[in-house]
């Protein structure tokens, strides 16, 4: 038996309504985790340059063909959800606590983990210590760099601060943001802090569906040294 997918509507701050699909596994597995039911939620790119929910659907169906549940949504102003999106990702990590707390209420969800892609690494970064329920945190190629800092560097101090696990994965030929620059960032990261760099791979090839089944392998790793 395959996962299935659920469509549902979640209300943000301001009355603002986000699109989200919930992917539920067929049958039991890894969510039965120690600490309780796990469900992982998924933070897509940037909205502004067109990163939308379904950016995350492979990674999200093969979360949940492996017994996660997993939660895709489209933020502010992307798709089927309302408001207006903001160019530094701050009003969107709103609608990231909200999706989580939803999430805690309305699934068997008593922990998260948080996954964010590209600047959406950056927004769910900055609401990991926002939801207790929120457990550990996974980067898909968070913007370190200084070209990318412009816009999301204040999102940074955030994640940095959290003593929540942490994973961090990039291609080593990230556009936006270098492995110098990655490891010089960790340096003086709070809490424990796991690298996973892919080889030769850019940071638009690592969002591509060719790599949905290694973050897949990478984001259960994680969870299963929890």
């Amino acid at each position: 038996m395959s996962s299935s997918r659920e469509t549902c509507t979640i209300e943000s701050n301001g009355g603002i309504t986000l699109d989200a699909r919930i992917y539920k596994p067929a049958a039991p597995g890894v969510s039965e985790h120690p600490n309780g039911k796990l469900v992982v939620v998924l933070v897509h790119p940037y909205s502004v340059l067109g990163g939308c929910q379904g950016l995350m659907k492979g990674i999200a169906r093969g979360l949940a063909d492996r017994g996660l549940t997993a939660v895709t949504f489209d933020m502010r102003d992307v798709g089927k959800s309302t408001g207006r999106a903001s160019l530094t990702g701050f009003a969107e990590v709103d609608d990231v606590v909200s999706v989580c707390k939803w999430a805690c209420q309305n699934l068997p969800a008593h922990r998260i983990v948080l996954v964010g892609s590209s600047a959406g690494a950056a927004i769910a970064g900055s609401a990991v210590d926002r939801v207790e329920e929120v457990i550990a945190y996974v980067s898909l190629g968070y913007p370190f760099g200084l070209t990318a800092s412009i816009l999301f560097g204040r999102h940074h101090k955030a994640i940095l601060q959290s003593s929540k696990p942490k994973l961090f994965v990039m291609g080593t030929r990230d556009g936006f943001t270098s492995v110098k620059q990655l490891e010089n960032k960790l340096k003086a990261a709070a809490g424990r802090n796991q690298t996973h760099l892919i080889e030769g791979v850019s940071h638009f090839q690592m969002e591509g569906p060719t790599y949905d089944g290694q973050m897949v392998n990478l984001i259960l790793e994680f969870i299963s040294s929890l």
